[in-house]
C-alpha cells in the first residue's frame, strides 16, 4: 500500500490530537462516540470508512472499538454515524463503537481514529483485519487522530 496523505483530515471538537478522551466517552462510563469531523475528502472517493483501534490493549492485534463504512464521501459531520452508516465489528464482535477501557493500571493507551477514503464500496461488515487486508489497495487516502485515555 503506497503512502496516502494529502488534504483528508479527520478532527474532534472533544478532544485535541493526543489529547486525552473525557470520561464520558470510555466504555464503562457513558461509552459516548466523540464528535468527529471529516475534511479534505478527494473527489474521486466513493466511500469513507473510519476505524477506531487501540494497538495498546494487551492483545495480539490490540483491540478494535469501532469500524463503520459506507458512509458518504460528502459527510463531515460523524456525529450519527453509528446510526446513519454501517457499523461493523468492533474487538468483541459487537456492532456497535465501545469506548476506551484499558486494564486498570496499565497505562495510557492510544486510540486512532482512522478515516479512509475509498475508490470503491465496501461489502458487507469486515472487521479491522479484514478490511485492511481486502481493500488496502483502494485507499485514497487516510489519516488519523490519536486520543489517550488511562484507567487508574
Amino acid at each position: 500500500m503506497p503512502l496516502n496523505i494529502k488534504d483528508l483530515k479527520i478532527t474532534s471538537s472533544d478532544f485535541e490530537p493526543l489529547g486525552k478522551l473525557r470520561d464520558e466517552h470510555a466504555g464503562d462510563k457513558g461509552n459516548k462516540l466523540p464528535r468527529l469531523t471529516v475534511s479534505g475528502v478527494p473527489a474521486e472517493a466513493k466511500e469513507l470508512a473510519v476505524i477506531c483501534h487501540d494497538p495498546d490493549a494487551p492483545l495480539a492485534n490490540g483491540f478494535t472499538h469501532w469500524t463503520v463504512y459506507g458512509i458518504d464521501p460528502r459527510a463531515t459531520d460523524l456525529s450519527d454515524a453509528q446510526e446513519k452508516y454501517r457499523v461493523g465489528p468492533n474487538g468483541a464482535g459487537a456492532m456497535q463503537y465501545y469506548g476506551p477501557q484499558p486494564p486498570a493500571g496499565h497505562g495510557i493507551h492510544h486510540y486512532y481514529f482512522w478515516v479512509y477514503a475509498l475508490d470503491t464500496s465496501v461489502e458487507g461488515t469486515p472487521t479491522r483485519e479484514e478490511f485492511l487486508q481486502r481493500y488496502a489497495d483502494n485507499i485514497i487516502e487516510q489519516n488519523r487522530i490519536v486520543g489517550l485515555y488511562e484507567n487508574k
